[in-house]
């Protein structure tokens, strides 16, 4: 009788930690065959989130509008994509995993065809938004779908697999965009997408299926929550549009940005509100009570950040301080993007073995390091000292995606995975949104302040001040300056200097800040329930 209640018990603590896994159905094909199919979309689509922005300039130039307007062609896509991530799982539910993955890739390569032919600015934002839509739904789709595919005992390396497309994707975008836009025309960043949908819907539609499950919970869905959704869809909408353009507009002296922000607020609550008490909510809120999908949402967010935000600034230093070209910018992060295809399908083999929450905090701890690194930065730097920053920190990536790709299905009903690939898609996209905010927003805000600082101490009494004057306006002269054009330049220079000098620094407290936040998740991986691979058995199909 002991026993037995001591193993009631057991089982009831370990609850939230159990992987179900249903074992009584095998996809048709090599799970890796699938693996290769579903990611191959993917790819194309987290490419093309970052591939358009160093084309920017050339777009508004051909289409006659100021960068600023052009802008919304990355918005655009942002918003429209943050609206779908969360929706997606529900979508699939509703209408099937492989048709709603199917129409995600037919809709994106048609709407990239659209966007490539787009003859003014408003018909390009217009088609971003359709292709930021229809790509909300790939990412997600393909979680799921490896997550279905893959016993959980092996799904570290199929995750591994997914991760070389969402985060090598954005790292080469860059750079194959610069070339692209270089040497021939901003719209064939478009037009790249087109054989690679085109092969990815062919070989979808012979190799992907559904499992039985899904057929099941079709038929427990209830009707459409219409007011969660639009519910939802305005909130995601106004947060993305804030995040994206608060620093452009000075944040809340924008009355832009002060309405979505009201906007995003009153939304959220009436969005929570709506899904506590609707008989069938768009989105399960009840998956945060599991303690595991709770802490993978906060660390997937903070990867999301770190990323997306060392991701921006690397090139933004490079080529607005060091001079850099966007290809030479964008090579700095690719050689980062080639590590991570060695890396991670070694550290998806490892994971097999080692407790994901060990992996987690070494993660944590390596990318922490990787960041410090880049605090080292100064005017002097070379290719290859910029390069070593990005190579550095990415080597603790692996080891916080490919665990928290698998810690965020455990203790999570089977049935639940579309819904949670959704959300921790959004998590990583949200979480990028504030990392670009943060980093842009602080950036300018420090250089400001260090600027003010520097400025108090370089005045013409100042001895440093005049030793430096002195020797630039002779230098000057000596190129054929006349001394008062020889002063005034010389004057110039200095400011220039300052400038410089005080961006650098502001580099560098958003560097310290930002490892600073990750320090403080190096041992989250330990509040996590270690998860315990025990298959449960299916129903029969009905």
């Amino acid at each position: 009788m002991a026993q037995s209640i001591a193993a009631s018990s057991a089982k009831s603590r370990d609850a939230d930690s159990e992987v179900h896994f249903d074992e009584t159905w095998k996809p048709r094909f090599n799970p890796w065959v699938i693996a290769f199919t579903v990611t191959l979309a993917t790819f194309m689509e987290a490419l093309d989130s970052s591939i358009a922005n160093v084309a920017l300039p050339h777009i508004a130039g051909s289409l006659g509008a100021s960068y600023d307007e052009a802008t919304w062609v990355l918005t655009s896509y942002l918003v429209s994509n943050a609206i779908i991530l969360p929706i997606s799982g529900w979508i699939a539910n509703r209408i099937g995993r492989k048709r709603f993955y199917m129409s995600c890739v037919v809709g994106f390569t048609v709407c990239s065809f659209l966007c490539g032919l787009a003859s003014s600015l408003a018909m390009l934002i217009l088609f971003r938004v359709f292709q930021g839509a229809a790509g909300g739904g790939l990412q997600p789709s393909e979680r799921s779908i490896l997550a279905d595919t893959f016993a959980p005992e092996k799904r570290s390396v199929a995750f591994a697999i997914y991760g070389m497309a969402v985060v090598v994707a954005p790292a080469i975008g860059p750079t194959i965009g610069g070339w692209i836009t270089d040497n021939y025309d901003w719209r064939w960043i478009f037009f790249l997408n087109i054989p690679v949908g085109i092969l990815s819907i062919f070989l979808t539609s012979r190799i992907v299926e559904d499992p039985p499950y899904l057929k099941r919970a079709r038929k427990k869905l209830g009707s459409v929550d219409g007011i969660g959704l639009g519910l939802l869809a305005v909130t995601i909408g106004a947060l993305q549009i804030m995040l994206d353009k608060g620093q452009e507009k000075d944040w809340f002296g924008s009355h832009l940005i002060v309405t979505c922000a009201f906007v995003a607020g009153i939304g959220l609550i009436a969005f929570l509100w709506r899904e506590l008490t609707a008989e069938h909510p768009i989105i399960d809120l009840s998956l945060y009570r599991s303690r595991n999908f709770s802490m993978t949402q906060l660390v997937m967010l903070v990867i999301g950040a770190s990323l997306y935000a060392t991701t921006v600034m690397i090139p933004q230093f490079l080529q607005e301080i060091m001079g850099y070209t966007a290809t030479q910018a964008g090579m700095v992060l690719s050689l980062g993007g080639l590590v991570l295809i060695v890396l991670l399908p070694i550290v998806g083999f490892i994971g097999q073995k080692i407790d994901p929450r060990a992996m987690i905090c070494f993660g944590f701890a390596w990318v922490s390091f990787g960041i410090w690194r880049i605090s080292s930065l100064n005017l002097s730097i070379s290719f290859w000292d910029a390069a070593s920053w990005r190579v550095i920190m990415v080597l603790g990536m692996p080891f916080l995606f490919v665990p928290i790709s698998v810690m965020s299905y455990v203790g999570v009903p089977q049935e639940k995975n579309n819904e949670v690939s959704g959300l921790t898609a959004l998590a990583r996209n949200i979480g990028g949104s504030l990392g670009i905010s943060f980093i842009s927003t602080m950036l300018l805000r420090r250089a400001q302040v260090h600027q003010n600082y520097l400025a108090a101490h370089v005045y013409p009494g100042s001895a440093s001040y005049r030793i430096l004057n002195r020797g630039l306006a002779g230098m000057m002269q000596r190129q054929g300056y006349s001394a008062h054009g020889a002063a005034s330049h010389s004057m110039a220079r200095i400011y220039d200097m300052m400038v410089q000098q005080a961006n650098v620094l502001a580099y560098i407290d958003t560097i310290h800040t930002l490892v600073i936040l990750t320090v403080c998740l190096i041992p989250i991986g330990y509040l996590m329930k270690k998860p315990r691979f025990r298959p449960k058995q299916a129903a029969p199909v009905e």
